[in-house]
């Protein structure tokens, strides 16, 4: 088959005209007349482009093998992925319902099209379900937001920070205070391996299996014996194979402290002003995809995709405002001691690059919460200067400021969860996840716990919802403001001292040197 043939065969198989053909490589129809006449031939950047667009190599091309030509363009048409085998968190169809609620939190104008999000959701993970996805993520981008929404939530830092209450009070740099380093990273790890253990039950299983083995209130780790005292079998939630405080060699490898190790090697590598595009190329090279979830995972993906913040947070994520940024802010406030500007305009730095707007605020929040507590120890103080780094016109303003009214009207600390519960559906992964319900249980049971470490991290987990996540906030948050003294030994103890990762590079550290380094960038 001649050059003029392969050109004209390519063209009618794929049921185009002349006209349209002559579109997908701008040129013009009369040009294409002459390649199938043969007395022009393409030049050879058309001839790429040819090869590229339809899968068809160029010697087969141009060298006119038929029945090549034939082989390669058949199975250039069905290749297809194998759907079933990629993670939900990877397909953006899969997340639809997921995706349709948040954009309708956030005010985009998409509610006539919620049974066309259902429909597709409902379809099999398949070629079609992902190009109705790809329609939808299109409708969401391009979508309006509704008139008379409530509130006003940027994802620019400069746009957040001129509507945050910054600056009520000269809250005064200092230097580090080992202690209080010392308390902030083990009462963060601490809180983490209290909640780990749990971390998916939802309460309807949590509270009655406290109370099975004789730790409610919660008061102590979950150790193995305790399944001895449980029959097990009546709980769908695999208690059993879960990490035990009693039956550890060091905190076990987990994401909230995996975070906090990798942006100290973020400070290592490229300082303290490093950029979102840095973080994103530490992501790349410390850890493999499997280490991160859901908004973290997409975020992971798109940098592969060649995707660079902030638009790595935005395409395809309908994560964007869990509770993942929360977890990753803590070291920032650790390394700017009274000083929660910095911190939170670090974690901005780190938030944005999977996260918007109150998935961003939420590791502001978090991350000034600590520069706070460096150099005050009255919960209240320190949960109102977090919250002077979240914009006055978020719901996660709203949200936070409810929980202070609450507790300072006299509301017990069983109505408050209570209340927390009624906002917030723990049963849907969405309500579990999102940054929201997590951050006004961090703010409840610092104010309730008043500074009491294992009061304070023990409500944050026997509340449910992400359980080592809030654990390990509020124990950072304490631990910070109270020195090491404050976190009994009985917390302690089992970790030895040890801290699990799975990090390149760094696997078990000594928790002692990983102190010392953070002492190190706090003086810088």
């Amino acid at each position: 088959m001649e050059l003029n043939e392969s050109i004209k065969k390519i063209r009618t198989d794929a049921k185009l005209s002349q006209e349209n053909f002559a579109a997908l490589f701008d040129v013009s129809q009369q040009s294409v007349q002459k390649w199938e006449n043969g007395s022009a031939v393409p030049e050879l950047s058309k001839l790429v482009k040819i090869s590229k667009h339809f899968g068809v190599s160029l010697d087969a091309l141009i060298m006119g093998n038929d029945n090549r030509m034939v082989e390669e363009m058949k199975n250039t048409a069905t290749i297809r992925p194998q759907y079933e085998s990629i993670h939900n968190w990877e397909f953006y169809s899969s997340n639809l319902i997921t995706e349709y609620t948040q954009s309708t939190e956030e005010g985009l104008d998409i509610e006539r099209y919620k049974d066309v999000f259902l429909s597709v959701a409902q379809l099999p993970k398949d070629e079609i379900k992902k190009k109705l996805g790809d329609v939808l993520f299109e409708l969401v981008a391009n979508a309006r937001q509704k008139e008379g929404y409530s509130y006003n939530e940027p994802s620019d830092l400069n746009g957040i920070l001129a509507l945050c209450s910054k600056h009520k009070d000269n809250i005064g740099k200092t230097a580090p205070d080992a202690d209080k380093i010392t308390g902030a990273w083990y009462g963060r790890i601490c809180g983490c391996m209290l909640g780990k253990t749990v971390e998916g039950v939802r309460t309807h299983e949590l509270i009655p299996f406290l109370k099975d083995s004789e730790n409610y209130p919660m008061h102590r780790y979950i150790y193995s014996t305790d399944m001895e005292k449980t029959d097990l079998s009546k709980y769908k939630y695999g208690f059993a194979s879960r990490a035990f405080a009693d039956k550890i060699n060091g905190m076990p490898v987990d994401d909230d402290t995996n975070y906090l190790v990798l942006a100290q090697l973020i400070i290592e590598r490229y300082g303290r002003d490093f950029s979102p595009f840095d973080v994103s190329r530490a992501w790349l090279d410390r850890q493999k995809k499997d280490a991160y979830c859901t908004a973290e995972r997409v975020a992971f993906c798109n940098f592969v995709k060649g995707y660079a913040p902030p638009a790595s947070a935005v395409y395809k994520n309908p994560y964007r405002e869990w509770i993942g940024a929360q977890i990753r802010g803590d070291y920032f406030g650790y390394i700017n001691p009274g000083n929660p500007e910095k911190a939170a305009e670090m974690a901005w730095r780190d938030a944005s690059i999977s996260h918007t707007k109150n998935g961003i605020y939420g590791e502001m929040f978090v991350s000034a919460m600590l520069a706070v507590a460096a150099v005050r120890n009255d919960m209240r103080e320190i949960v109102l200067g977090g919250l002077d780094y979240v914009p006055r016109t978020s719901r996660l303003y709203e949200a936070i400021s409810t929980i202070l009214s609450l507790h300072k009207a006299g509301t017990s600390e069983k109505e408050c969860f209570e209340y927390i519960h009624s906002k917030y559906d723990e049963n849907t992964a969405h309500g579990w996840c999102h940054t929201i319900p997590n951050a006004m249980i961090v703010a409840a049971a610092l104010l309730y716990g008043n500074g009491d470490y294992g009061r304070s991290i023990c409500m944050a987990v026997q509340t449910g919802f992400d359980t080592d996540c809030n654990g390990a906030t509020v124990g950072s948050v304490i631990g910070m403001a109270r020195g090491i003294d404050c976190i009994d030994k009985c917390w302690t103890d089992p970790i030895n001292g040890i801290l699990h990762t799975s990090i390149f590079g760094v696997g078990t550290v000594k928790i002692a040197d990983m102190i010392e380094k953070t002492l190190k960038h706090a003086s810088e």
